[in-house]
């Protein structure tokens, strides 16, 4: 393990700032909100605050407030923050974040869920808290070619056993995190004598595999009862018009980056879009739920790493692989939990339909705010739920 802080060379921040400068603006449709894609009026004001009110380096102060590390997993470094708890047998806990996220999602949830005795909790209930940056995203290495989440799971349970030495964790994830936990439970899963104990995720991530093709072209289990059938039109109704991204970065994501990694303007939409789209809003408003602050970070990570194509190469491996399901008629069985926000991508299954990928379901609510981004939008109620799934698995 090495000491790591974020500490972007000006030079850098300059171009990056001079490429926003520089931008051509040009037309958008009379009528456009958000359904052509990102609103202009609102890249117009979220660029003029990126050159003239955004602070880098008081963002980076931010980044470095948890202490940081890098450490080499089958000759990749990853980077990840790394917070002991206060109790005397802290939980090991890892937050896998997914795209277009990053492991800023987690920072305001890193002290409760390690030192819960400063919010009104007992310090015996804190966690070991890691979040790395996954292999290709931040600032953990590159790959050489694309990594699929089950790949992403063999570097995180390297990282918890053989950097951090716990023989035994709990896996924690949302977005691709949502696979990445389910194929650590799976693969490396304590029923099998792996280190993981126990699974949580805010997604219906890891899919039952089966014969009906999915949006990656790989089989999964069919529908069967009219309460599956009606959660497919659900999931159906709110993708709609979502997933285009989906398949081009399935498909062709080196193509995208050869425009996104010179164009930090274009990095701000495809990614500022997604943060509009797939978080929770209310009263029908449009705008962004997250602070031009809260944005421009998190796409700022991307820039300054130079990671859009190698974290957009994700897709495409799963795609080649075929590790978006499990094997037909395998399940996973360490102690498992879900917590299904309101606006989430897709809502979660049926029980019936659950517990053909997941045989050990001890934990499922439902909470009454928050979408996609879950630590970032609703912190407080991101960490509760997952403490109260850690009471069951301890």
């Amino acid at each position: 393990m090495k000491p790591f802080s974020v500490d972007i060379p000006q030079h850098r921040i300059d171009r990056i700032l001079s490429r926003v400068r520089s931008y051509e603006w040009f037309e958008e449709p009379d009528d456009a909100g958000w359904q052509y894609g990102a609103n202009g009026t609102f890249m117009r004001e979220l660029c003029a605050y990126w050159l003239d009110g955004f602070d880098w380096r008081k963002a980076e102060a931010g980044l470095n407030r948890f202490p940081q590390f890098t450490a080499e997993v089958d000759g990749i470094d990853l980077h990840f923050v790394y917070e002991k708890g206060s109790g005397s047998a802290s939980i090991p806990l890892i937050l896998l974040h997914g795209w277009p996220g990053s492991y800023f999602e987690f920072l305001e949830c890193v002290e409760r869920l390690a030192h819960p005795e400063r919010f009104g909790g007992s310090a015996e209930d804190g966690c070991d808290v890691v979040v790395p940056s996954l292999v290709g995203y931040g600032y953990s290495g590159k790959p050489p070619s694309p990594v699929d989440p089950r790949d992403q799971a063999r570097f995180m349970d390297g990282l918890m056993t053989r950097v951090l030495g716990y023989e035994s964790y709990v896996a924690q994830g949302g977005d691709w995190g949502a696979s990445i936990a389910p194929w650590m439970g799976y693969d490396h899963g304590a029923d099998k004598g792996g280190a993981c104990r126990a699974i949580h995720m805010n997604m219906f991530g890891l899919r039952p595999g089966g014969s009906f093709p999915n949006i990656f072209g790989v089989g999964v289990a069919r529908l069967e009862t009219d309460e599956e059938k009606a959660w497919a039109r659900e999931a159906a109704r709110r993708g709609e018009g979502r997933f285009g991204y989906m398949v081009l970065q399935s498909t062709k994501p080196q193509s995208l980056s050869y425009a996104m990694m010179d164009s930090p303007v274009g990095v701000a939409a495809w990614i500022g879009e997604k943060m509009q789209a797939w978080a929770e809003r209310a009263d029908g408003r449009e705008a962004p739920v997250f602070s031009l602050e809260q944005i421009l970070t998190n796409i700022m990570i991307y820039l300054t790493s130079r990671t859009f194509n190698t974290a957009a190469w994700q897709y495409r491996a799963v795609r080649d692989s075929g590790n978006s399901v499990l094997p037909p008629g395998e399940r996973i069985m360490v102690p498992t939990g879900f917590a299904d926000y309101p606006r989430e991508l897709s809502p979660l299954p049926p029980a019936s339909y659950l517990e053909k990928a997941y045989g050990n379901v001890v934990h499922r609510t439902e909470l009454p705010r928050g979408g996609h981004f879950a630590a970032l939008e609703q912190p407080e109620l991101f960490v509760d739920d997952v403490a109260a799934f850690l009471s069951k698995v301890r």
